[in-house]
């Protein structure tokens, strides 16, 4: 996909390539996805708690006879858990665990909009400052002169990592 843009003069700009990614907000913060990872993004409902599971696991969905277990993103960033509000909302991601795809849910405050950032306004990731682990962010887009986190969700909600917290809390 490529971005154009209209320069002053009225003629195009060939940005470069271009992703698509869906924002999203925890808190005062705007974040980012890929699009092409998200399922379907779904108004927050009833969910069953499981026990034994770390915090972050706010519980499970029934997704047309699927079991989703939905995380609590500000949780996983080591914050205070989310409030639900009215705009709450879960993203449902495709992951990967061992090779095979697993539907996960992504509990956050609200969803806001698809973007277009060409590839040319993704700055790496900052070496510190940031309020979040540094391998849980690809990039920060530039949009209008505002950074947006870019999230990797492979790192950031990698399944066996988060496995492997839960299993250390059973042993605690």
């Amino acid at each position: 996909m490529q971005s154009v843009d209209m320069n002053p003069q009225g003629s195009t700009v060939d940005k470069g390539p271009a992703t698509q990614y869906l924002t999203y907000s925890l808190g005062d913060e705007v974040f980012a996805m890929d699009i092409r990872a998200v399922r379907e993004i779904i108004q927050y409902g009833a969910m069953t708690s499981v026990p034994l599971m770390p915090e972050f696991v706010r519980g499970v969905i029934n997704l047309r006879g699927q079991v989703v277990p939905v995380i609590d993103l500000q949780s996983r960033f080591g914050r205070t858990s989310s409030r639900v509000g009215k705009k709450t909302c879960i993203i449902i991601f495709d992951a990967t665990k061992e090779g095979e795809k697993v539907e996960l849910g992504l509990m956050v405050d609200a969803v806001s909009e698809v973007i277009e950032i060409p590839d040319s306004q993704i700055e790496p990731a900052p070496q510190f400052g940031a309020s979040i682990r540094r391998d849980f962010i690809r990039g920060m887009g530039k949009v209008g002169g505002v950074f947006i986190v870019i999230l990797e969700p492979e790192r950031a909600l990698d399944v066996e990592e988060m496995a492997a917290l839960a299993e250390k809390d059973l042993h605690v």
